[in-house]
């Protein structure tokens, strides 16, 4: 258990103090809306820095590979839920079903091909692309748009819907290619 797994290890338990946060907002405790801001900005920066401490001090491990994006899906996921369901934020500050919708369906399908790939060819290889982290920045960034109460956060929530459509079929056509693969 290196440095980088102990600190996407935070990061997941961070998620629940994050979503509480976010439920125990309103008028009448406006200061959770900061707690939940500050939360997931911690998370945010720990993204950045386990991945740079396991490559600079080269130790990235096998649990780190899967550990953090499995991290980091779960981070954005539950934000998008929450930012979409929770009544205590103004309407026109949550995320729209469909963005969520479109969220959640990509990781799943993320999910669902890598466990087939791995029952078909007995391992999967899982690569970042610059797609994918172009999809995690533009998801944090407009969850971050929203905590902060910005109102032209539309702005950044589409480039988010947006890249997550184009890196979900990115990850299918290279899932496909690892299938057809000898």
């Amino acid at each position: 258990m290196n440095l980088a797994n102990k600190i996407t290890i935070f990061r997941i338990l961070l998620i629940p103090f994050f979503i509480a946060s976010i439920l125990y907002y309103g008028e009448a405790r406006p200061y959770f809306r900061f707690v939940a801001l500050a939360l997931f900005a911690l998370a945010a920066l720990t993204d950045a820095i386990d991945g740079g401490i396991a490559r600079s001090r080269g130790q990235v491990t096998e649990l780190g590979v899967v550990l953090d994006p499995v991290a980091d899906k779960l981070l954005i996921a539950s934000a998008f839920i929450a930012l979409s369901v929770t009544k205590n934020l103004p309407p026109d500050l949550r995320i729209p079903a469909w963005v969520v919708l479109i969220v959640l369906t990509r990781d799943i399908i993320i999910v669902l091909g890598s466990v087939i790939i791995y029952f078909l060819k007995g391992d999967v290889t899982i690569k970042p692309s610059f797609l994918g982290k172009a999809t995690t920045f533009f998801q944090m960034i407009a969850i971050l748009a929203i905590l902060t109460v910005f109102r032209s956060h539309r702005f950044f929530v589409y480039p988010a819907a947006f890249f997550t459509i184009l890196s979900g079929i990115d990850y299918i056509w290279r899932g496909s290619r690892q299938l057809n693969e000898a």
